[in-house]
């Protein structure tokens, strides 16, 4: 109850997600430019679809880590494992859309170019983004 008696109700959640996107913009366009620095990487030694699950692998961890701390305010231990569990669904997602991305430019453009493979990248990461944000917001940390 508020000081006049009237309950106390919680943030509507339209604004919370306005409160919330441009932190969790913020991490995923950092989280971007790591996966993608990660992913050239590691194309000097090893192929594209294994560059792409290490680079994303790492990126989706640290991504975790940053939008529950930022985006969502959850600091200290507890729950910090289950989330990351919990995220790797999302991990999922974006590994199966990045991973079809450059199979079919493959498939396309079996010679393509490094730019080249990493615009297919930037355009799967972008979907994936969605649903990375749809899943946190209503299953990972609901209510926040």
């Amino acid at each position: 109850m508020t000081f006049t008696g009237e309950p106390v109700r919680p943030p509507e959640a339209g604004r919370t997600t306005r409160r919330q996107l441009p932190s969790f913009l913020v991490i995923g366009v950092l989280s971007t430019l790591f996966y993608l620095l990660l992913y050239v990487a590691a194309r000097w030694f090893t192929g594209a679809q294994a560059a792409n699950l290490i680079a994303l692998a790492v990126s989706a961890i640290a991504n975790t880590a940053a939008n529950r701390r930022f985006t969502f305010g959850i600091t200290g231990n507890e729950g910090a494992l289950r989330h990351q569990l919990q995220g790797a669904v999302a991990f999922l997602i974006g590994l199966g859309l990045s991973s079809g991305a450059l199979a079919l430019l493959d498939a396309l453009v079996p010679d393509a170019s490094r730019p080249v493979e990493v615009a297919g990248l930037v355009v799967a990461n972008g979907l994936a983004t969605v649903a990375r944000f749809l899943l946190l917001k209503v299953w990972v940390f609901r209510g926040r």
